[in-house]
């Protein structure tokens, strides 16, 4: 047992206590040569642009009625997951255990790497790509991240959008990599180059 699951500890078999539990079925193992070390930060809004009701947590459980928004029909019948989603207000939410396997990044690419889902952790934010994200968002993900490294050998955050570059785009240019890096106060090296190289 770790020092992390032990009883009152901030971690359990990879639920973070600070995280509204909501468990999705959309998981598996992860291989056993793969250690946790990378952050994925993504955005999502269903409908798109619309924010604070269950659809997220719908679609995530597998819930969601896909007759309800005309939107629903592109993405009808996925199975798709995250571990965590930080709502526009900063409340968090957590659908997978961080020790297993989350449905989040689909083909994707880090540093020669493939297969992003196998070692990373999903990270959610309620928005829309290209539009900006709120303070208590950005004050959640730094407390997230921060419990994330203290428990997983994290060593990079990037963008969904870093490891699929042409098919994804978000968490987009409305997100605020300069504000991360400064509440973080982690080195460089643990964030995309393009991203260093901007600011």
């Amino acid at each position: 047992m770790d020092a992390g699951d032990e009883p009152g500890g901030e971690w359990a078999g990879g639920w973070w206590s600070a995280a509204q539990r909501c468990e999705s079925p959309n998981f598996g193992p992860r291989p056993e040569s793969s250690a946790v070390s990378l952050a994925l930060i993504h955005s999502i809004s269903l409908p798109p642009g619309e924010y604070g009701g269950d659809a997220i947590e719908r679609l995530f459980s597998n819930r969601l009625d896909w007759d309800a928004h005309p939107y629903y029909a592109q993405i009808r019948g996925m199975t798709v997951s995250s571990h965590f989603l930080i709502r526009r207000a900063g409340t968090l939410q957590q659908f997978v255990s961080c020790d297993a396997r989350a449905w989040h990044a689909g083909v994707s690419v880090w540093q020669g790497r493939e297969n992003c889902n196998d070692y990373s952790v999903g990270i959610e934010l309620e928005g829309l790509e290209g539009s900006g994200f709120e303070s208590a968002q950005y004050r959640a993900l730094t407390r997230l991240l921060n419990a994330l490294v203290s428990r997983y050998p994290i060593d990079a955050v990037a963008g969904h959008e870093h490891v699929a570059p042409g098919r994804k785009q978000d968490p987009g240019v409305g997100f605020d990599w300069r504000r991360l890096m400064a509440m973080l106060s982690w080195p460089d090296r643990y964030f995309p180059e393009n991203v260093t190289r901007r600011i």
